[in-house]
């Protein structure tokens, strides 16, 4: 199983619609679920921040099971190809994972506990992105490790 464990909540339709296509794409290859959780909201203090941050990534943490392949989305992460994130896909399957959990942290960013317990850092990109937009990213680069994994042609 692949799960998508976002902090916040996708609010806007095209968005939802585009997410959903793509969780149906994927669902003939894995079953594949999307976990919101709540957002903290963002303060002027960095201590209250950190709070922030530390409750969302407990709130991570929390729903992970001790065997869960992680792969955690963070700016300090490595950049990987569509292949080589096929490839990590392929590795944690054949190494007989019961689930990858990919993880989309708050606007403030995860804790170090987190951090530590990720399998694999991805940085997505060097820009930033609105987390609504990193979430449908996410889903399409799963959707497009799949058809690469399968030999089909949507990737070129």
């Amino acid at each position: 199983m692949i799960k998508v464990i976002c902090v916040g909540k996708l609010k806007e339709k095209a968005l939802l619609n585009i997410s959903e296509d793509y969780i149906q794409r994927i669902q003939p290859y894995h079953k594949l679920t999307v976990v919101e959780l709540t957002d903290e909201p963002n303060f002027e203090s960095a201590s209250l921040n950190q709070k922030a941050i530390d409750k969302e990534s407990k709130a991570i943490l929390s729903v992970l099971q001790a065997e869960d392949v992680v792969i955690l989305l963070d700016l300090k992460g490595q950049a990987l190809s569509s292949e080589n994130l096929a490839q990590t896909i392929q590795n944690a399957f054949n190494r007989s994972a019961k689930q990858i959990v990919f993880i989309i942290g708050g606007s403030l960013g995860v804790s170090d506990e987190l951090r530590f317990r990720a399998n694999l850092i991805w940085k997505l990109s060097d820009n930033t992105f609105p987390h609504g937009l990193v979430r449908i990213l996410v889903l399409e680069q799963i959707y497009r490790s799949f058809k690469i994994l399968n030999n089909q042609t949507y990737h070129k």
